[in-house]
């Protein structure tokens, strides 16, 4: 099948890491994987983020006239050289889809999103427009698909359940498992390496926090971190930390109380380099507020990295407590640093969770179980657009 793919919030290219560039990858990937022909179809990112109506109108434009673009070169192919079927990332009302249901509607393609997130209370105010956008585009699709179990009780009530395809479908999380599994086959070079790189001890347990360093959830997960580890100075750790951004200077200044002994600061890495990061610590550490699910998280998992995180609908369908990890109450430092210590003092522990951890990413969270499901999903939901466009010409008949 030949799929049009955008991703409003953050196109696949975009140059800074966050979750949601690697989701919209692993999405092609994942659509290349069964078998699909993927075309990027645009690259316009249409978040505004503050609630700017001259310009949201203004990307609201620029998607009606790429739509058009669009539809003029489709129409132009041979309909076996068009696209069947209309994928969309990751919209929400600071992101909508001005492009894709346009597209769909004039070219009579399926139209299916993955995950979406609608807001009732945004009905008014400054995105209401981008609200009432996202309300369309889910109420048009063909499918819609959840990665992000939150997500599902507000978009429900748009997706009329259906027994042909359409409806809503929770998929899990999943990444491409081969490059972590790699890193792994390297430990013990990828551990002397980094002990080089960044003065750490090696007869010392590695703790690893990876997230983007910006204001908001990111940095308030940094200063519960911070919070947290102030409480576990009575054992012996240190902490890597991976990421960078505008808000770095107050991540710094919110752990220094840690001691700068501890610390060890890596900036923002390469896919490879924060792999070999992943599975040369002893425990992943991030509170996760706010967090959708974490990818970084999950790729830890997929490392074989037990971890301590905060405890949201989203994480707890990737990490299972006391299995694979422990999820403590969203925001509490006091109970974070009981997991962390309770892991520090049992290593054997640890050490199961390692295991439980490769167990549940591969039985759960593999690119090609993602890939499987995906195709099961999309096809349904081309053959129930193509029934649809069957009736609707037979009634105008």
């Amino acid at each position: 099948m030949k799929v049009a793919f955008y991703a409003p919030l953050k196109p696949p290219g975009h140059p800074i890491p966050s979750g949601d560039r690697a989701m919209a990858r692993l999405l092609m990937a994942a659509l290349a994987k069964g078998n699909h022909e993927v075309e990027l179809a645009s690259r316009l990112r249409s978040r505004e983020a503050d609630g700017n109506p001259i310009r949201q109108a203004e990307i609201a434009a620029m998607g009606r006239q790429q739509a058009e673009r669009l539809i003029r070169r489709w129409r132009a192919l041979p309909e076996a050289e068009r696209p069947s079927l209309w994928l969309t990332y990751h919209l929400y009302y600071k992101a909508p889809d001005w492009i894709g249901p346009r597209v769909a509607d004039a070219l009579g393609l399926a139209y299916v999103v993955a995950e979406a997130s609608h807001a009732p209370k945004r009905a008014q105010g400054p995105w209401a427009e981008g609200h009432a956008a996202v309300e369309a585009a889910i109420r048009r699709a063909d499918a819609v698909i959840a990665l992000n179990p939150t997500d599902m009780a507000c978009v429900r009530p748009l997706v009329s359940p259906s027994s042909d395809g359409g409806g809503l479908h929770l998929m899990k999380p999943f990444l491409d498992e081969s490059p972590f599994q790699a890193a792994m086959a390297a430990r013990l070079r990828h551990k002397r390496e980094l002990v080089t790189a960044y003065g750490l001890d090696p007869e010392q347990p590695w703790l690893l926090a990876v997230g983007m360093m910006r204001p908001g959830d990111k940095l308030a997960s940094y200063r519960v971190l911070a919070e947290a580890l102030a409480g576990v100075l009575d054992r012996r750790w240190q902490l890597l930390v991976v990421g960078d951004g505008p808000a770095r200077a107050e991540v710094e200044a919110a752990l220094a109380p840690v001691g700068t002994e501890r610390l060890r600061f890596a900036g923002a890495l390469g896919a490879e380099r924060l792999a070999a990061a992943y599975v040369s610590s002893d425990l992943m550490v991030w509170p996760a507020i706010n967090e959708a699910y974490g990818m970084a998280l999950l790729e830890a998992q997929a490392s074989g990295l037990p971890v301590v995180a905060g405890d949201s609908a989203g994480v707890a369908s990737i990490v299972a407590s006391g299995a694979t990890g422990i999820l403590t109450t969203l925001g509490n430092a006091a109970a974070f640093a009981h997991a962390v210590r309770l892991l520090l003092d049992a290593p054997q522990r640890g050490q199961q969770m390692r295991q439980a951890a490769l167990a549940k990413v591969a039985a759960d969270h593999r690119l090609a179980v993602a890939a499987t499901a995906l195709d099961k999903i999309l096809t349904a939901a081309s053959l129930r657009a193509q029934r649809e466009a069957g009736s609707r010409a037979l009634a105008s008949a």
